[in-house]
């Protein structure tokens, strides 16, 4: 892996599934638990190198996810896939628009891309509404690929029968919304140092890994530390989790900051 030393602020944007938690109308014990550490925004990444801000995924909450953070400019979106919860906040790229006097770079495989020109179908108008918001699709296709020389390497991994992307940069790898990952692609991820990786719950998920599933993930990529996202109501309380985790194991939570 190219430029694995280069230093690296990692900021939970959001840790919680597609629904968010709590969850709507759900009073169970983790939706109506007032310890912050439960309360979970749609789950994305902030990267911070070389003073420079890139976003993993831009969901529902990604506006309010930029003004908790006062995240005043943004180098670019890298997006796993073309679900609702990572993708429906890009609208709000607006004001970086307007701040930075260019377009967003969105980089995304293509089946993604397609997605975006549909949803967002006024963006690509030929007639362009004022006021709109400007996008600059960029390809992923598998490949290393640089952004202002900082250096991005896509894992293909599974999400059911979906291909999604995961990203490693430097000693930090983010995986979200799978439930399997081929070895070739496992092998990418060797000498991670730190691994953020979709974990749902306890019980087996059709489309997302569970806890036995990333603990042995960590068992063979070994990374100094694992950080749990893309968490469930049904998973539990975050104290009471935490608590059963190993020593290198952490349930991530809204607003985690790390450095690398």
């Amino acid at each position: 892996m190219a430029n694995p030393s280069i230093k690296i602020k990692a900021t939970l944007l959001g840790t919680g599934t597609s629904q968010g938690v709590p969850v709507v109308a759900c009073n169970c014990d983790v939706c109506a638990s007032e310890d912050p550490k439960d309360k979970r925004l749609r789950s994305s990444l902030l990267l911070t190198i070389n003073q420079q801000n890139f976003v993993i995924d831009a969901g529902p909450d990604f506006r309010q996810q930029m003004l908790r953070e006062q995240v005043e400019s943004l180098r670019a979106i890298l997006l796993t896939h073309e679900h609702v919860d990572h993708i429906f906040g890009l609208d709000d790229i607006r004001s970086y628009n307007w701040i930075q006097k260019n377009p967003m770079e969105i980089y995304a495989e293509e089946r993604v891309q397609k997605a975006i020109k549909r949803i967002f179908n006024y963006v690509f108008a030929s007639f362009k509404y004022p006021g709109i918001p400007k996008m600059h699709l960029e390809p992923v296709d598998g490949r290393l690929f640089a952004i202002d020389g900082i250096e991005f390497m896509p894992i293909r991994c599974w999400h059911h029968k979906l291909p999604v992307y995961g990203y490693r940069v430097g000693d930090l790898t983010y995986i979200t919304d799978t439930n399997f990952i081929e070895e070739s692609e496992l092998q990418k991820i060797a000498g991670t140092r730190v691994l953020i990786i979709n974990c749902l719950r306890k019980e087996k998920h059709l489309s997302h890994f569970n806890l036995d599933e990333v603990l042995a993930i960590v068992n063979r990529v070994k990374p100094d530390q694992t950080y749990l996202t893309h968490i469930s109501h049904a998973f539990g309380k975050y104290e009471t989790v935490q608590a059963e985790l190993p020593d290198n194991v952490f349930l991530a939570y809204d607003g985690l900051k790390l450095e690398l």
